[in-house]
């Protein structure tokens, strides 16, 4: 399966959870830190638990940079043990010119082995399309981040009335004659969802924000229910992976995505 068939399969279960495996070793249960390679374990208790209820699994990059050649082989290690049928993002949010986003690409799809990646588009059109160019992956574009400071430009109103994220919307749809591109919009941002969910058309929607963030489940489902729209993963990392610091984490973790899934699916039957 390409990617975008992972996606649509899942979702075709009721599956919308990505689960976000934004591992802090400081952050992981204390046990855990006397072993060898605590933050690969802490993986791989979570993927053991969670990846019969997920529809996806995202892995923010900075997390295991950090850690040097080390990080980069947890990360390797850690996709060995994610089920092949579920869709997995490389949360990089790169994006530079032709030929460095080239080698960027190749690092993620071909070295890394992702079927996805998030996508920085603020240098234009050639250094997204590298990218594309994997026209088997699935590339998130970045429109309206669910943080704070989206509001600073992505958020920037022009002269023509429209803002700047809802240019980015119209250029992504005019990138996607491979039909793998997808949008990154934050859950934070409710009211621009509804104001602008209509304009996403065919596009994949990439939605984190729930949880820690303050954004809502409930809510954000609800609009794509309406709209008929089933083409989507709500991201939540620390509102599954750290449900619980105690030895149990893994099963915290999975009776919350089990709830989460549950709470999706009093939803789609009403």
């Amino acid at each position: 399966m390409n990617a975008s068939e992972k996606l649509k399969k899942k979702n075709e279960e009721g599956k919308f959870i990505c689960v976000g495996l934004d591992t802090d070793e400081e952050k992981i249960p204390q046990y855990l830190k006397s072993i060898t390679n605590p933050v690969l374990e802490f993986n791989k208790k979570i993927i053991e638990a969670t990846s019969e209820f997920a529809a996806a699994y995202k892995i923010n990059f900075a997390f295991y940079e950090k850690l040097g050649s080390k990080g980069f082989d947890i990360i390797t290690q850690s996709l060995k043990l994610i089920p092949k049928d579920l869709l997995v993002i490389a949360d990089a949010k790169r994006g530079d010119i032709g030929n460095t986003s080239k080698y960027y690409a190749e690092s993620v799809f071909n070295y890394f082995g992702f079927d996805s990646i998030t996508i920085n588009p603020y240098m234009g059109e050639d250094s997204v399309k590298p990218f594309l160019e994997f026209n088997d992956k699935l590339i998130f574009i970045l429109a309206l981040t669910s943080n704070p400071g989206a509001d600073d430009f992505e958020k920037l109103e022009l002269n023509d009335g429209s803002y700047l994220f809802q240019k980015v919307i119209e250029k992504v749809h005019q990138l996607n004659s491979e039909k793998n591109c997808g949008i990154v919009f934050g859950a934070t941002k409710l009211q621009e969802l509804q104001e602008n969910i209509d304009s996403f058309n065919n596009l994949p929607v990439l939605l984190p924000g729930v949880g820690a963030q303050g954004g809502s489940l409930e809510e954000v489902m609800k609009l794509f229910i309406i709209k008929k729209r089933f083409d989507l993963l709500i991201n939540i990392s620390r509102g599954i992976i750290y449900k619980d610091n105690s030895p149990n984490f893994a099963l915290s973790a999975k009776d919350e995505i089990i709830y989460l899934n549950s709470q999706v699916n009093k939803l789609l039957k009403k």
